[in-house]
């Protein structure tokens, strides 16, 4: 079937595929009112040497990086992944989903603090409180282990919670998921009326072949019976001696 044969066949069946098309038009429309916009925002923040280790470097911590420090960000990210941070973040009012990771191609202890959700204020203001979090539990990391103020590693914000951006992607594959199978159907209902519609005008070209022809009470025709018996009595007696 080629492209001109499935035009007429759509053209034909309208009456088909036109409530399809507006079937899918309302289901796209319900996936784009029952699917909400959601929003970003993300910090970046690093881990410094603390003051004793930066004596050398006249107190610069920039000056003073050490691979443990990689290692206590993930250690970090991961206690404010658990459920005992989920729980405590949510009481301090943090809505939406929340997550802190080491920075993709970081080359130092740099990490990334982000809030996604529905509502723009609430997720700036969910951020600022997870980064403030973030700070509060690596001092009491260091509490817990009796290290001494001049000792501790501490954090510092390189960048701020951002602006919420709208993250418009998974919205977008619904809308476009919900398209294609409203359209695909409608043309799957198209030509299935249409097969059927060619199967009901066309009744005898699927049976099978009539018999031989037979009289009205289902015996030979008499004609033919008389001719054959003819045939067989010559060939008898031009076989007799």
């Amino acid at each position: 079937m080629d492209l001109a044969e499935i035009w007429r066949v759509m053209r034909r069946r309208w009456y088909v595929l036109l409530p399809g098309l507006l079937l899918t038009a309302a289901l796209v429309a319900g996936v784009y009112v029952l699917v909400p916009v959601e929003y970003r925002s993300q910090s970046t923040v690093t881990l410094l040497n603390s003051k004793k280790a930066t004596v050398a470097f006249d107190g610069n911590p920039f000056l003073s990086t050490q691979a443990s420090l990689t290692g206590m960000a993930d250690g970090l990210a991961r206690n404010l992944n658990s459920d005992d941070s989920r729980a405590d973040l949510k009481a301090r009012g943090v809505t939406g989903e929340y997550e802190a990771k080491i920075a993709d191609n970081a080359q130092g202890p740099f990490m990334w603090l982000s809030v996604t959700g529905t509502d723009p204020a609430a997720v700036l203001k969910s951020d600022q409180v997870f980064t403030a979090y973030a700070e509060k539990r690596l001092q009491e990391f260091q509490v817990q282990q009796s290290v001494t103020p001049e000792a501790m590693i501490r954090m510092a914000t390189i960048v701020p919670p951002q602006k919420p951006e709208a993250q418009t992607k998974t919205r977008l594959q619904y809308l476009i998921m919900a398209g294609a199978l409203g359209f695909v159907l409608s043309l799957v209902a198209t030509f299935f009326v249409e097969a059927r519609r060619r199967r009901s005008d066309n009744p005898g070209r699927h049976r099978p072949a009539p018999a031989e022809s037979a009289g009205s009470d289902g015996a030979p025709d008499a004609a033919g019976s008389g001719a054959s018996g003819s045939r067989t009595a010559r060939a008898a007696a031009g076989a007799s001696p």
